[in-house]
């Protein structure tokens, strides 16, 4: 028989969690919902974060609706929350999704007259309504409402979301007017309209329930919730390798970098497979101890090449921080802010921050286990 692998060692790439961030952002959140109370939208594993790391930081910190996508998010999440408080997005497409439902007890979220006439058909239950005010993405036409399938439904939260929430434009206004407009048409027990940035638009926004998902998570996507919003993810990315560069010698695919004069330089394990994508380009640096250590040269699958003038000390293991303060790295990136989260690889090492991650970022990959 073949022996059994041994465990493998430490990964050179890490993902650091602060909980306590988490917890925070979502009680400032809660508390600029005003009267009403804030959920949480953990889809796509908590943006990228990881479900286990991230829900029950949010139910210690008083969560209790929480919203995914896809049926498949739904087993994850009741690990750590009562089934009947997950509500799915994407709604019953099919009846089997529909028995699924049923069998374990989440809310689908009834986004057409198809999927309403399919819930009916297992005979129904508690359900959301998503109308749609604007999007044209899921949810009810207004003029769909008054179809006997949606007078079926007990329906325990009418929704709708928000198209430009992030901007100042009159399309806010107008999607707000239309939900005032269809809440008195359609029978339910509390309505919801805004997301993160919804929730920066104002108490008129708010309804019973806000649906933040970008915010809880570092992310900024209005100014007046700048000084509430605290960071969340923090990667790291160890050095696999340096060198010295002489004159004229040339960094990575294609030569883009050519050196000026002699330089050390270091190979991070970092690439575009773990989300680090090229768009960061010859703007982008990873950091030490504060210093910038600039990229050089693209970004390839599994590497990058910074440039180690302003920290000549260090060498192989050494950790680097990726700058990962959201709205700053959606400036020097040129990606979404939403995309900097959900595309961090599975080769991050991801965990919860312990009170030692705070100082280990120079702690060597096989020292740095606490």
């Amino acid at each position: 028989m073949t022996a059994p692998l041994d465990s493998p060692p430490p990964p050179t790439l890490r993902l650091r969690i602060d909980t306590g961030a988490l917890a925070d952002n979502w009680r400032a959140l809660d508390a600029l919902s005003g009267t009403a109370r804030a959920g949480a939208a953990v889809k796509a594993d908590c943006y990228g974060l990881g479900i286990d790391n991230c829900v029950p930081a949010l139910v210690n910190a008083g969560a209790r609706d929480f919203f995914v996508a896809h049926w498949s998010e739904v087993a994850s999440v009741a690990q750590h929350v009562p089934p009947e408080r997950i509500a799915v997005l994407h709604g019953p497409i099919t009846g089997d999704e529909a028995h699924y439902a049923k069998a374990v007890g989440a809310i689908p979220v009834i986004n057409s007259l198809h999927q309403a006439r399919i819930w009916n058909e297992v005979g129904g239950g508690p359900c959301h309504l998503m109308i749609d005010t604007g999007i044209n993405r899921l949810g009810v036409a207004p003029a769909e409402l008054s179809d006997p399938a949606v007078a079926a439904l007990d329906i325990h939260i009418l929704m709708s979301h928000l198209a430009s929430a992030d901007e100042d434009t009159p399309i806010n206004a107008r999607q707000l007017a239309t939900f005032r407009e269809c809440a008195p048409l359609v029978q339910h027990r509390e309505t919801s309209l805004a997301n993160s940035a919804g929730i920066g638009l104002g108490s008129d926004f708010a309804f019973d329930l806000t649906r933040p998902g970008l915010a809880l998570y570092g992310g900024v996507p209005r100014p007046e919730l700048a000084e509430h919003i605290r960071q969340v993810a923090f990667p790291q990315a160890a050095i696999i390798q340096t060198r010295e560069l002489k004159p004229g010698d040339r960094v990575g695919y294609n030569g883009e970098f050519t050196a000026s004069a002699t330089m050390r330089v270091g190979t991070v394990s970092l690439g575009y497979a773990d989300g680090f994508l090229r768009s960061w380009g010859a703007k982008g640096f990873l950091q030490y101890s504060g210093r910038r250590l600039p990229l050089l040269g693209k970004v390839s699958m599994d590497m990058v090449i910074v440039d180690l003038s302003e920290a000549p000390e260090l060498a192989e293991g050494d950790w680097l921080d990726v700058p990962y303060h959201l709205p700053d790295a959606a400036q020097h990136s040129g990606l979404s802010q939403y995309e900097l989260l959900t595309v961090l690889g599975t080769r991050f090492g991801r965990s919860v921050m312990a009170d030692c991650a705070n100082n280990a970022a120079n702690a060597k990959p096989h020292a740095a286990q606490h």
